[in-house]
């Protein structure tokens, strides 16, 4: 017996079921680099995504999973660096693309991080309750900032650095004002 079924009469349903989308965290890190003259005067400003660095992923992953001890919330300091660039393997100790500049006077100012705020995917953030604030001292080209957890010398945790988009000069006399921003 032989069964025909012209073309007219073959059909087929497909549905196609996705699921709710998901939480599928992303850590992302942006600052806003502004620089000041002595006259208050905007001279510049920088904004971008920074690279948490191998070691700072790891201490976050760590602190927050495998009871690793944790930075006091009060010990994370910003720097500035030169021009060369971060890399992902970079430690505090160890940063061979790049040189810390310090065209001021002191240690690296306390980043000075904030409540966590916000609600849902990409909304969740820390950010520094005020800018990270430098009297510029001496002229200098200003490559890029970093987070690290000591405030002076190598000995600590470099959680992340970053390279600006372009070099940038700063002069005796001149404010750079900084905050960073860390969402997820």
């Amino acid at each position: 017996m032989n069964e025909r079924t012209s073309l007219r009469e073959a059909s087929a349903a497909a549905l196609v079921v996705r699921p709710a989308a998901a939480d599928t965290p992303n850590l992302c890190g942006q600052y806003v680099v502004t620089c000041l003259g002595p006259d208050g005067t905007e001279k510049w400003q920088e904004a971008g995504k920074n690279l948490v660095v191998d070691v700072g992923a790891v201490y976050l992953l760590d602190g927050a999973f495998n009871s690793a001890t944790q930075i006091a919330s009060t010990s994370w300091y910003m720097g500035l660096k030169d021009t060369s660039a971060a890399s992902a393997t970079d430690t505090l100790a160890s940063h061979a693309g790049w040189s810390e500049l310090t065209p001021y006077t002191g240690n690296r100012p306390l980043w000075g991080q904030g409540a966590t705020s916000g609600s849902g995917a990409g909304n969740r953030q820390v950010t520094n309750a005020s800018n990270v604030s430098y009297a510029i001292t001496s002229s200098a080209t200003v490559g890029g900032i970093f987070i690290c957890s000591a405030a002076s010398g190598t000995s600590g945790t470099l959680f992340n650095a970053t390279s600006f988009s372009a070099s940038r000069a700063v002069a005796s006399g001149d404010t750079l004002l900084c905050a960073y921003t860390l969402s997820l």
